[in-house]
């Protein structure tokens, strides 16, 4: 197998790494023909143009300078295979160490799964691996299946086979070394199949030079995974959980929940709870408050999301018109407003107010209500089940 079955590209992202990117460039080679190499180099300062030069038509070199980051070089890598017809890109660390022989692992494993996103994944707890590498990906996979829910083993693997089609759509903001996590999580959202796949490593302190900087980096990927988090609260998982109860549908996924061994109560506290937050007068922000709740207190979060739906666009004046009478009985000047010349700063004021105690009130009492009612439904399920369950 050879990459033109797979229409693949390698591309090899290089900074002062003089000491092993032959060995890199002559592994790679064995494995493509004319133009199926991409070199970038990020401002190199060593001899690493000298070393590049000779290898002559044989790769393609882009260059920059001065030096801005590995994530840059990756994007400017990808605008240049997608601009040469490229449906696959390859990417190996020039530092010495991935094995470039692990390129045809990543061929026959395309091959059967086209437009996959395939992973690298190397041996974390072999020997000679440093600390702060196998802490980071730790950290790195963790906030991985927290913004996607996917669990890989190795997210900060640079030896890597990107599907290109989806690139096309997808914008990138990072620069450095956190351009990797961004890519990955980005593809994750637009529903890429992501398959991890071992491959050997060797760290050599006599030759592998890392640029990665501890404290610069984390912060930077700290920065970037409280962002994407963010999205996910906010969007993407409400959006993963909502099609999955969509697909199954809702009352279905309640009597499926309700079979499930779990106690009534907490299935009726995440259905009460998802009602008292959808309620909540705090749009835009029900469930950016509510999913990190629910996950505190380990409630069911399918049972929450689709209850926390009830403020879905068509139920939201009756909801807006239920709170605000609700709350009419709290405050003394009640009114509506009759016209625009009625509006004043004290009659916002007023009927904010209002608005807001109604929308509390009738938040806490449709969650309790929700609660007891689904409390009482749970229990008889289960009161039943024990019932038919035949006698030991």
């Amino acid at each position: 197998m050879s990459l033109s079955q797979i229409k693949a590209c390698i591309l090899v992202p290089t900074y002062n790494n003089q000491k092993t990117l032959r060995r890199v460039l002559d592994g790679v080679l064995n494995y493509s023909v004319k133009d199926d190499v991409i070199v970038i180099n990020d401002g190199s300062t060593d001899s690493t143009a000298e070393i590049l030069k000779e290898y002559g038509d044989k790769i393609i070199v882009l260059s920059h300078s001065p030096n801005v980051g590995k994530g840059f070089s990756l994007r400017k890598g990808f605008k240049e295979a997608i601009a040469r017809g490229y449906e696959n890109a390859i990417t190996i660390d020039s530092d010495g160490q991935h094995f470039p022989e692990d390129i045809q692992k990543f061929i026959e494993l395309a091959t059967e799964n086209p437009e996959t996103l395939i992973m690298g994944s190397r041996n974390m707890k072999q020997d000679g691996v440093p600390g702060k590498s196998s802490f980071g990906n730790k950290f790195s996979n963790f906030w991985f299946k927290i913004e996607t829910g996917i669990t890989l083993p190795d997210t900060q693997t640079g030896f890597r086979l990107y599907p290109l089609k989806p690139l096309k759509k997808i914008k990138l903001f990072t620069k450095k070394f956190e351009t990797e996590i961004e890519v990955i999580v980005k593809m994750a959202w637009r529903n890429v199949k992501i398959i991890p796949m071992d491959i050997n490593v060797l760290y050599d302190p006599n030759e592998r030079v890392s640029h990665f900087r501890p404290f610069r980096d984390f912060t930077r990927i700290s920065i970037l995974n409280t962002f994407l988090v963010t999205l996910t609260l906010l969007y993407y998982l409400p959006k993963r959980i909502t099609l999955y109860i969509i697909k199954k549908g809702l009352f279905n996924l309640i009597w499926e929940e309700a079979k499930k061994d779990e106690s009534s109560s907490k299935k009726a506290l995440s259905i009460g709870f998802g009602f008292f937050i959808g309620l909540l007068p705090i749009w835009g922000f029900q469930l950016l408050v509510g999913i990190p709740i629910a996950l505190l207190f380990r409630m069911n979060k399918v049972l929450f999301i689709g209850s926390a739906n009830v403020s879905l666009p068509p139920m939201i004046p009756f909801i807006v018109f239920v709170s605000y009478h609700i709350g009419s009985y709290f405050v003394s000047d009640y009114f509506l407003f009759a016209s625009v010349k009625d509006v004043t700063w004290q009659s916002i004021y007023i009927n904010s107010t209002q608005y807001i105690i109604g929308g509390m009130l009738l938040a806490i009492i449709a969650g309790l209500f929700t609660f007891a009612t689904f409390y009482l439904l749970f229990s008889a399920v289960r009161m039943v089940k024990k019932k038919r369950a035949p006698a030991n």
